[in-house]
Parts: C-alpha cells; sequence; structure tokens
C-alpha cells in the first residue's frame, strides 16, 4: 500500500474493501426481492445471507468499519479531552444511536423535532436538537417531549422566541433547558458579541427556562479542503463564538455546553478553548465529499474513518461501449456531487442523474461485467443517501448479520 502522504482516490478505490473480482457477483446468484426483504426482517430470517443476495438497490453498512469508527473517534477526542455528540441526522437509527451512547458520547443531536421525538420513543434520553422551534405547533410539541424526557435541551437564537418557549414551559408545568445558538456564517443562530449576551441574560431571567450553554456550529468549516487550510480557517471563524463563550463566564452565565464542530473540524476544535464537545455525525459512515477535503496526515484522501456505509447496484445494461447502466439512480444515491465511487473500480465515473438508474462511463475496467452482476459503491453524501431507505443491513464478513430500521427516515418537520 502507497505511505499516507500518497495515498491517492485512486489507490483507495483499489485497496478498500476487497477488489472488484470480489465485488462483483454474477446475475444467476440467488436473491430476494423487495418483498421477500421485507417479510424476511421481519422474523430476522435475513440474518446469514451474503449481501451479493440482497435486492438492489440495497443500503448497507459495514459493523466491523462502522464499531472501528465509534471507537477511533472516542480515542481521539478522550484524548483531546472533549466529548462526542453525535448527530442523529446522519444515521437516524436509534440503534446506531445507542451504540454511539454506549461508547462513551455524552448525547445525541437532533436536526428536527420529528428526529428527536422519534430517538426519544426509542429510549434515548440525552438529546439536544440544534434547530430552533418558532412555531407554536412545534414549541407545544417540544414541551410535550421536554415532559416526558428531562434530558431533552433544545436551541434559540431569538429574543421572542425565548420568551415564547418560557411561556409554553410554564403552561406545561415545567421548565425547560435550552442552549443559545450562535451563529457563524449567515444560516441560523443569533449573531456573536453583544447580541448573543442579551439573548443568554434574557434567557437566565425567564422564570421557565434554564440556560445550559452555547452551540455554535460551522457547517461549512467541514468541507474546506486540506487539513491546514481548514485548520486556520475553522479556528479563525470559531473565534467570536470563543470570545462570546468568555463574555458568558464574566457575565456569570453557564456554559456548561459548549458545542460545536463535526466530522471535518473533530481535531481542530478542541483546539479553541472551552469546547465541551463536538457535534460529529458522518465519522460513522464517511462519504465521497468527506474521503475528499484530505486529512492531518493526507492531503489527497481522509483516512482517519473508514467508509462503513455502502450501496449495493445490480448491472442492467451492457450493451453500449464503456457504458454501464445500473439500478441505483438518484433516489437511491441523490444528487449530490461528487459522485459515488464504485470501490475496485479507481477510474469509473458514476453519474446518478436518472431518477431509477446510474450511468458509469469508463476507459479501462478490472474486468468484463455483465447483466445481474452487482457493485458497489460509496454514497456521495450520507445523510440524505440514508434517508431514501427504510433499513440497512448491518454487514459482517460479507454477511447479513442484523436489519436496523430507520425509524427517523423522512422526519423532516
Amino acid at each position: 500500500m502507497a505511505s499516507p502522504s500518497r495515498f491517492s482516490r485512486r489507490n483507495f478505490l483499489v485497496t478498500s474493501g476487497t477488489g472488484a473480482a470480489a465485488l462483483c457477483v454474477s446475475g444467476n446468484a440467488g436473491g430476494y426481492t423487495a418483498e421477500d426483504m421485507r417479510s424476511r426482517a421481519a422474523d430476522d430470517t435475513l440474518t446469514g445471507i451474503s449481501k451479493w443476495e440482497l435486492d438492489t438497490p440495497a443500503l448497507c453498512v459495514d459493523l466491523d468499519k462502522l464499531t472501528q469508527n465509534i471507537a477511533t473517534m472516542q480515542s481521539k477526542l478522550g484524548g483531546m479531552k472533549v466529548a462526542s455528540r453525535p448527530h442523529g441526522k446522519t444515521h437516524k437509527c436509534p440503534t446506531i444511536a445507542k451504540l454511539q451512547l454506549a461508547a462513551g458520547s455524552v448525547g445525541i443531536c437532533a436536526a428536527k423535532l420529528s428526529e428527536a421525538e422519534v430517538f426519544s420513543a426509542s429510549g434515548i434520553e440525552p438529546i439536544l436538537m440544534t434547530t430552533s422551534n418558532v412555531t407554536a405547533g412545534k414549541i407545544r410539541r417540544a414541551m410535550a417531549l421536554r415532559k416526558t424526557n428531562h434530558q431533552f435541551v433544545q436551541a434559540v437564537d431569538y429574543p421572542q422566541n425565548a420568551r415564547d418557549l418560557n411561556d409554553a414551559a410554564k403552561e406545561a408545568g415545567l421548565v425547560a433547558d435550552v442552549v443559545v445558538d450562535i451563529a457563524i456564517g449567515t444560516r441560523s443562530g443569533v449573531p456573536a458579541g453583544d447580541r448573543a449576551l442579551a439573548l443568554a441574560q434574557l434567557v437566565d431571567t425567564l422564570p421557565n427556562l434554564k440556560l445550559r450553554g452555547i452551540i455554535s456550529y460551522d457547517g461549512s468549516a467541514q468541507h474546506f479542503k486540506g487539513f491546514r487550510n481548514r485548520l486556520e480557517q475553522t479556528l479563525n471563524r470559531f473565534a467570536p463564538s470563543v470570545e462570546t463563550y468568555d463574555r458568558f463566564k464574566r457575565a456569570g452565565l453557564s456554559t456548561e455546553i459548549f458545542s460545536g464542530g463535526g466530522t471535518g473540524t473533530y481535531n481542530i476544535l478542541p483546539k479553541a478553548p472551552g469546547v465541551t464537545d463536538v457535534q460529529v455525525g458522518s465519522y460513522i459512515f464517511m462519504d465521497c465529499q468527506y474521503l475528499e477535503i484530505g486529512g492531518e496526515s493526507n492531503d489527497e484522501v481522509y483516512t482517519d474513518f473508514a467508509p462503513s456505509l455502502t450501496v449495493v447496484t445490480t448491472v442492467l445494461n451492457t450493451y453500449f461501449p464503456k457504458s454501464i447502466t445500473t439500478d441505483a439512480g438518484a433516489k437511491a444515491l441523490t444528487l449530490n456531487k461528487p459522485g459515488p465511487w464504485v470501490i475496485g473500480e479507481k477510474d469509473f465515473s458514476y453519474n446518478a442523474g436518472s431518477d431509477e438508474f446510474g450511468v458509469i462511463k469508463y476507459e479501462t475496467a478490472g474486468r468484463s461485467y455483465t447483466v445481474g452482476d452487482k457493485l458497489e459503491l460509496i454514497v456521495p453524501h450520507c445523510d440524505p443517501a440514508v434517508n431514501e431507505y427504510d433499513q440497512m443491513y448491518a454487514i459482517r464478513n460479507d454477511r447479513v448479520e442484523a436489519v436496523w430500521p430507520i425509524a427517523a427516515r423522512g422526519r423532516s418537520q
């Protein structure tokens, strides 16, 4: 294998997994229909079958890689004395959330209230909702959730929203936990500095709200290419949040939580003073978008975590020169860029632009392909790809060990 500094995307696609030959199964190799899989999943009879027998497109997660990714993150953050608070929006799967908590994560993040409701109903208590609830309906639902889950915390970024939350909490007969969302960029959150401090001071005076601290997430920084560039830009962009954190402390406000960062900056944000935890998400699965940003030891491919999430797809058409059509299009992979990577085929260019079909173009191939062969793909962006499926197949040694419902799939409210 090439040394880390020279480990390219091309080398990665050859050395990842078990190579192209092992990733193709002839069209006459058994197989189960989607209806078969639903009925078999209900009584666990899928356990033990080969992943190459699954009807496709099939969302698969390699258990060894998944658990290693979780362990690696915990180990690295532990050395930096910072906790993980993984984002459930990546997997939308309570089973995975429980694995993360069991490994030492301090809680789970939820982007939407409906996600938080699913996780809480599955017995997961430490949930931090990172999007503010601003409508009357959502605020009532949030208070109902807080009533059954005393570890539910939600974000606030406007003074009126804080007052509305306080009134709803009073009506529900409880004290609701909140964090102030401090903006980096212009997507969400209150601007750092005076307005953030004033909002926190308001929250601190409202009798039915309890201030727990700060969240400050920089989504753009996660995908800055090149580790040195990402390091410099992340800490510069985060500096106003650190200054505001200091002002919170001087004002006697709670800074119990100072949360931010993600998979691309998990080993950068802990360098900022006061950070308590990072909101990592994609590290458990990895995807093409993250793999191409480069890591601290590898400028070309981000190799800190292994790509555990794949989609198995079937070849449907090989009539046309240097072209292969598969059954995994936009509805299986999304339209995110870069396109999927075909494991074992370094020169394949995969276009998922059609709803139902993927089209591969190539100049050279590791082998010849025929209708019914199966390929394995690394997805462009794991979060929306997962949201396309009802379940994922937990795989070990190429065989199904479990079928995990994606219980929060489609919960975007």
